[in-house]
């Protein structure tokens, strides 16, 4: 299989990952990109489209989603049933069933994939195997300094910047923290897709100005015994919002695709 790569975005994750992609002359690189407001000086050597038509003529083996949930219903279901895989970043988006079923049809016509990443979390492996035994609670807690809840609704109930100790901004189900807070969604999804689902799977997103890194907790208990995870994740370059281990997976995952044995 060619390892014809297409990056869809270019945020802070996007650029992290064609950066670290194409600087390994070993790793499969990046050789086109689908951005709106693309400026030509960014990642000269790529084949640029602004349209989604020039990137489906382009034909990549292998596409990858890190342009935000709005991107996903638009982008990746005729990338999809063009018979294109696609690896997804942005896993909040699958919280809107409408969406993830327009997914689950397109990669059905083309007979593609639609490949969901781990991200900033761990532990899903071990997650979606002991779902299969029953699980009995799974509970996802967030933990991020107060300037990476800026322009969510946590600013339009707490005064972020006075903040001098660990305020929880949100407590619900991973339904509702997909609802209203989309742009810290992907770890919540993740977490309920791999075991109770989104409706029982309880979430505390904390604003801490104690802490500079992205913290991701969980704790989940069924027949299988109990999980207890705990990650202090750096936060990407350039988006306080995003852990350095977002990016990382989608690149894990990108050198995995065109890999025959897979770990």
């Amino acid at each position: 299989m060619s390892d014809r790569v297409a990056a869809i975005g270019c945020g802070a994750i996007g650029m992290a990952l064609i950066e670290a992609l194409n600087r390994d002359p070993g790793a499969p690189s990046v050789g086109a990109l689908l951005y709106r407001r693309v400026q030509r000086n960014t990642f000269p050597d790529l084949q640029h489209f602004q349209s989604l038509a020039g990137l489906l003529a382009w034909r990549p083996s292998l596409a990858v989603e890190c342009a935000g949930h709005a991107a996903v219903g638009e982008y990746l279901p005729p990338l999809l049933e063009a018979g294109i895989d696609v690896i997804l970043a942005s896993v909040g988006a699958l919280a809107d069933a409408a969406v993830a079923e327009k997914l689950a049809a397109a990669a059905e016509k083309g007979n593609a994939r639609l490949v969901v990443v781990s991200g900033a979390i761990g532990g899903i492996d071990a997650l979606r195997a002991a779902r299969h035994a029953g699980l009995d609670q799974v509970t996802y807690v967030g933990r991020k300094p107060p300037k990476a809840w800026a322009g969510t609704p946590a600013a339009q109930s707490v005064d972020l910047e006075a903040l001098t100790e660990a305020t929880t901004v949100f407590e619900g189900t991973a339904r509702e923290a997909a609802r209203l807070y989309p742009r810290n969604a992907n770890v919540t999804a993740t977490v309920a897709f791999a075991g109770l689902g989104l409706d029982r799977t309880q979430v505390h997103l904390i604003a801490d100005p104690a802490t500079a890194l992205n913290i991701h907790e969980l704790d989940a208990a069924g027949a299988f015994g109990r999980l207890n995870l705990r990650l202090e994740n750096a936060a990407l370059p350039g988006n306080p919002r995003s852990s350095h281990l977002a990016s990382l997976s989608l690149e894990h995952a990108v050198r995995e695709h065109f890999r025959h044995i897979k770990i």
